[in-house]
């Protein structure tokens, strides 16, 4: 017959385990409690002392979506890794082509950017999208306007978001990270695409298609935004945004002026014609160095004899075009038959130098001090 077992001894070994049963228990236990913790702990976040950059989104084709445009947050949200580099924030200012819109959105685009720089110290830098068809332009006008050394980047892209190879998340991120570096202050307006950096100055789109089409073609990027950092390679040395003397703030309009191209036998016309819809300034894309044809002199004539500025520059792409006999300031006196009004542009193209002859004219009809706005700018 089997023996039983003393109730008391059975009672002992189910209340008090071995002691590896215990340490088992609390290995188990703490497990159990990091676990707990880990589903009710919120995940590591980002520093808090990333720059902050805000994304101001006009449009273009980067937010060219079919069945609706991109916004602002659409676009911030599909940039991949931003998070590493600055905490974003965004706004939309309007959601258009680049061709349409209109110079008075000019000057509300840069009244706000500088409202937004006046109104938040910290803010890093201000990024902008833009259609790339006259992304130059805009980029170039707000070169001037904004007056705050703390960076405008203006990027875009050449391939809308249903289209392969889309780069407008690159871009944007190229254009985030150097608002974001500290090294871009000072700087301008910058045009950021294709992993370069470009004054807004100097850069004009060179192609109608390729990806690469936004250069400087004679000076070179100011830099490239790299893996590693933002890398400057140059500076630029003209007038801009902090040391502008162009106030948007006072500028209820800007002045009409027209850009009329030579070419051969180009007739003059088309200028007398401008001057009598009511252009303030006429600027000559000229062939070669100031070169004209046709009877474009005569055009010209008759908008010096109405004191309407006539701004030479060139068709060419590159090269400076500089004050000479025939043109103004400093010999011209007050009965030349109006020729101290013809300024060089120097080595401006014509969009461009007929956006500074708009601000220029809003601001003074001194024909000196036209021509030193060329030179300084």
């Amino acid at each position: 017959m089997a023996q039983s077992r003393p109730p008391g001894r059975y009672q002992a070994v189910v209340s008090s385990p071995p002691a590896r049963w215990r340490a088992c228990l609390l290995v188990l236990s703490f497990l159990a409690a990091c676990a707990a913790q880990a589903v009710t702990q919120p995940a590591s976040t980002q520093p808090t002392d990333r720059p902050r950059v805000r994304l101001v989104a006009t449009g273009g084709t980067i937010s060219n979506r079919s069945g609706g445009r991109l916004t602002a947050q659409e676009l911030v949200a599909s940039i991949p890794g931003l998070d590493r580099y600055t905490r974003a924030e965004f706004e939309q200012f309007v959601n258009l082509a680049s061709s349409e819109l209109t110079l008075e959105q000019w000057l509300q685009l840069a009244r706000r950017i500088n409202d937004i720089f006046n109104k938040d110290a910290e803010l890093a830098g201000v990024v902008v999208t833009s259609g790339t068809d006259t992304l130059e332009e805009i980029a170039y006008f707000l070169h001037l306007t904004v007056r705050h050394d703390r960076p405008v980047v203006i990027t875009g892209s050449m391939r809308n978001p249903n289209a392969v190879g889309y780069e407008g998340p690159a871009n944007l991120l190229a254009a985030f990270r150097t608002a974001a570096e500290s090294a871009s202050r000072g700087r301008g307006a910058l045009v950021v695409l294709n992993d370069e950096i470009n004054s807004a100055r100097d850069v004009t789109k060179t192609d109608a298609l390729r990806l690469q089409t936004f250069q400087t073609r004679v000076f070179g990027a100011l830099g490239t935004v790299d893996n590693d950092r933002v890398a400057y390679s140059r500076d630029m040395t003209r007038r801009h945004t902090a040391k502008s003397e162009f106030d948007v703030s006072t500028i209820e309009a800007l002045p009409r002026v027209d850009v009329i191209m030579t070419y051969q036998d180009a007739p003059g016309d088309l200028i007398k014609a401008a001057v009598d819809r009511g252009a303030r300034g006429i600027v000559i894309a000229s062939a070669g160095a100031g070169a004209t044809s046709g009877t474009q002199n005569d055009g010209i004539e008759y908008a010096l004899s109405k004191k309407v500025f006539i701004v030479t520059s060139t068709r060419t792409g590159s090269g400076r075009i500089a004050p000479r006999r025939g043109f103004g300031p400093p010999s011209a006196t007050a009965d030349d038959g109006g020729r101290q009004f013809r300024i060089a542009a120097d080595d401006l193209a014509p969009v461009k130098a007929r956006i500074l002859l708009m601000l220029a004219l809003s601001k003074t009809q001194d024909p000196v001090e036209v021509q030193r706005i060329f030179t300084e700018y």
